[in-house]
């Protein structure tokens, strides 16, 4: 089964764990009315109005028809270049929607299912009758849902379909591509695609699609930080050695033995426990693949302040740009806020990862130690003392 239906308590059309063990990172699937009744969070213009932000992450994507011709522009753009558009075959992305929209961020809600340090962001598209970023394949999952307006569908499950890049156009397009389904979705369907899934969205009309996507380090890069971490750890005097090695038979040459004391060398110096993977994957993964980083207080915020400011009833709100994962040690919970690792209690590690803003009750019931870390984040800039309650 590749398509199915919504039900009154299973917005996948099954229990999230079958939906885990049956299509995640495994096969595509079409949910029509996932989200019951939608009406789009954002409007056209406003995904317009944020695109022109310089912080933004935005493309503007058009195709002609006739010569099979893109352009991708980068944003941040101005209102001219909007009305110089033309009337069909366009699409205006922008990424990380949930960090500057908390309607959009609400989304996230219904994918609690996953690890949240999974979630990348919310990319919001807008097109056009006829606009598209071609048929292409993505390296990490996505759920696709409908906001306005109707959006075509193709996708190909064929293993053995060539994935062949186009060389003439600065999006990596595939240059075959064949269905083999199609669908039209509406307002509140969602496609879920798993790595590697070619596909092609069209837009049938004025069109807004909602693309929740997930976060896939390449391998590649994971091993790039590592060795950083582990090198980092190591001392200057830890040195390739090879005590008790025979003479010498070639001039030059790197014999068996020489690689199985390299090799050993290697793999003692990969040699790990638990806490320090965990240490170093929870720094890793929260911090931000794009150029967003939290902005320290330009006055950092003493003790007595920050008690007096709590005592008044303020609460904490969380910074949107900041990822936070915690992981479990033997007496408590290491705090992973944008790369860095903070050791706390297992409650507070748990209640900061829910993301929702801490209330006046909250922080007046917490000790000491966990109120020093909220200060130190606050002073960081990942979170933010909320206006103190009025008085009567």
């Amino acid at each position: 089964m590749i398509e199915t239906s919504a039900t009154a308590t299973h917005f996948l059309g099954m229990p999230p764990a079958h939906f885990l063990r049956d299509y995640w990172q495994q096969k595509p699937l079409l949910v029509r009315n996932a989200f019951a009744g939608f009406t789009s969070p954002l409007a056209a213009d406003d995904l317009g109005g944020l695109a022109c932000e310089e912080y933004a992450l935005s493309r503007l994507i058009t195709r002609d028809p006739v010569l099979d011709q893109w352009n991708v522009r980068s944003g941040p753009f101005a209102e001219a270049d909007f009305s110089a558009l033309p009337a069909s075959h366009w699409t205006l992305l922008v990424q990380d929607v949930d960090k500057w929209d908390a309607d959009v961020a609400a989304l996230l809600d219904h994918f609690d299912f996953l690890p949240s340090w999974r979630v990348d962001d919310v990319m919001v598209s807008y097109a056009e009758d006829g606009g598209s970023v071609g048929a292409h394949a993505d390296q990490y999952d996505v759920f696709l849902i409908q906001g306005i307006g109707q959006r075509r569908w193709q996708i190909s499950t064929d293993a053995e379909a060539p994935m062949a890049f186009r060389d003439d156009v600065d999006l990596k397009l595939l240059r075959e591509f064949k269905p083999t389904h199609d669908w039209l979705l509406e307002p509140g369907d969602m496609l879920y695609l798993p790595p590697g899934v070619a596909h092609h969205g069209v837009a049938e009309g004025e069109c807004l699609t909602f693309s929740v996507g997930m976060r896939a380090p390449a391998v590649a890069e994971m091993i790039t930080d590592f060795a950083g971490f582990l090198a980092e750890r190591m001392a200057e005097e830890w040195r390739y050695a090879d005590a008790g090695i025979t003479p010498a038979k070639h001039p030059g040459e790197i014999d068996d033995v020489a690689l199985e004391k390299i090799e050993q060398t290697l793999r003692e110096s990969l040699a790990l426990d638990a806490s320090l993977l965990r240490h170093w994957f929870g720094s890793f993964i929260t911090r931000y693949r794009a150029a967003h980083e939290a902005v320290p207080r330009s006055k950092p915020i003493g003790k007595p302040e920050f008690a007096r400011r709590l005592e008044a009833g303020a609460g904490m709100a969380f910074n949107p740009w900041t990822r936070w994962a915690w992981s479990k040690t033997a007496r408590g919970a290491t705090l992973f806020v944008a790369g860095e690792a903070h050791a706390c209690s297992r409650n507070l590690a748990l209640r900061i990862c829910t993301r929702a803003a801490l209330q006046a009750h909250e922080l007046a019931a917490m000790d000491d130690a966990s109120l020093e870390l909220l200060r130190t984040l606050t002073n960081a800039g990942h979170l933010a003392l909320s206006r103190t309650r009025s008085r009567s």
